[in-house]
């Protein structure tokens, strides 16, 4: 399982109503963190109600905290955008 497919299976443990993981890594080709293959660069995009009330910088924190696994496994940048939604 590559990187893209893990950083998915762990935020789906939020009960996301939307999840996207997009890889950005052919992006920063040549900048710091980048390397050969990919899976260093990921924007993910999140929307769940188990941000409701959250701040963004809480969630970011979250989302932090869950993969950090991944960036120890070389998880160079990770762009976030993450809400909550209407219950």
């Amino acid at each position: 399982m590559g990187m893209e497919d893990r950083i998915r299976k762990t935020l789906q443990t939020l009960s996301p109503a939307e999840l996207e993981v997009i890889d950005d890594s052919e992006k920063h080709r040549g900048h710091g963190g980048w390397r050969e293959g990919g899976d260093t660069h990921f924007t993910v995009r999140i929307r769940t109600a188990a941000f409701n009330g959250l701040s963004r910088v809480e969630c970011h924190r979250r989302i932090n905290a869950m993969l950090a696994d991944e960036f120890a496994r070389g998880l160079h940048a990770l762009a976030i955008d993450a809400r909550g939604i209407a219950i």
